[in-house]
């Protein structure tokens, strides 16, 4: 079992930016992947971004070119930095590990609350 602690939510302007930190309790560096979820308010949870272990990484149509997924491996902490920031974006933001090509673990953190307002 592993423990994320996300961080580096807060209020923000839209246009504005943030950075997002995920903290994991073990090494993140074998995973098949990490990735940031988010959940606003009577929706779903959605996946926005991911990074494999080979680097490469994908998002959701909603962000593509405004955010960027990052990880230091020797840090055991995934990154979400999130540029042009808009109303919709406001949700609590989750990172998590894919286990393999279908799985992800059930090992949710508290997450950390963004929210996009004038």
């Amino acid at each position: 079992q592993v423990q994320f602690v996300e961080s580096g939510g807060g209020l923000v302007q839209p246009g504005g930016s943030l950075r997002l930190s995920c903290a994991a309790s073990r090494s993140i560096f074998s995973y098949y992947a990490m990735g940031w979820y988010r959940q606003a308010p009577g929706k779903q949870r959605e996946l926005v971004a991911r990074i494999f272990r080979s680097g490469i990484t994908n998002y959701a149509d909603s962000v593509k070119g405004r955010f960027t997924i990052s990880r230091d491996n020797a840090k055991n902490t995934v990154y979400l930095q999130m540029n042009s920031l808009k109303p919709e974006d406001t949700a609590v933001y989750y990172c998590n590990r894919q286990i393999d090509t279908t799985s992800w673990s059930s090992d949710w953190g508290q997450g950390t609350q963004v929210t996009v307002s004038s």
